[in-house]
């Protein structure tokens, strides 16, 4: 996978990190899976498609009898430890390798559509009517990104700096805050419900941030 706006088109591969993905990315806190469950995301009787789904840790956290989820990811490595991870939780789900653009379901297919943390690899040109083709009518997009604070937190900016060393091309750093706005992405084809925006303090062990850190694309 390769994206020209993302690390100036050099190339990365999550599936190579599956095991360390499912080991320690599992770092979404509480608050999410309560919010959405507020917005009315994951009641029982939904179809939901996850899109660049990694090893399915938002779907396992929704999880409730009678959710009907549909897990994607463009890597078989990582859809194959979605499977093993859903399997050892006893969870009924559907999973799929492709990729958010070219998904290959029937129109209006599902409620809702998710995409945590990958919306940026997507191509939105094509991935974005991919999504409304296979959201049923009156159905929703959510997207969800979390990103950690370098200008305010130590450890994220020493760990910027340690990334930069050994990959100068690396894009994702220096995150300052959010401000939104209406994405051109977005014109004609979706409405705005809602927007939340919050921080909050996730602790991690030495062991746990460094995991955290090897999986990710820089």
């Amino acid at each position: 996978m390769h994206k020209q706006d993302i690390d100036r088109g050099r190339e990365f591969d999550f599936g190579r990190v599956s095991g360390s993905y499912a080991r320690y990315r599992d770092i979404y806190p509480a608050s999410l899976y309560d919010k959405l469950r507020a917005m009315g995301i994951g009641k029982p009787g939904q179809l939901i498609l996850d899109l660049g789904s990694g090893t399915g840790v938002l779907p396992r956290h929704l999880y409730t009898q009678g959710v009907r989820f549909t897990v994607t990811d463009i890597s078989p490595e990582q859809i194959a430890v979605a499977k093993s991870l859903a399997a050892a939780g006893g969870m009924d789900m559907s999973f799929c390798v492709c990729s958010a653009e070219d998904t290959g379901f029937a129109d209006g297919s599902f409620d809702i559509v998710t995409a945590v943390q990958c919306f940026r690899y997507f191509d939105t040109a094509r991935a974005v009517p991919e999504i409304a083709r296979v959201l049923d009518r009156g159905g929703r997009f959510c997207r969800i990104d979390m990103e950690w604070l370098p200008h305010e937190d130590k450890v994220a900016a020493l760990t910027e700096r340690l990334v930069l060393r050994y990959n100068p091309q690396w894009t994702g750093g220096g995150f300052s805050g959010f401000r939104y706005r209406w994405p051109d992405w977005a014109e004609d084809r979706f409405e705005l419900e809602t927007v939340h925006c919050w921080r909050e303090e996730i602790p991690f062990t030495p062991e746990a941030w460094r995991g955290r850190i090897r999986p990710a694309a820089g």
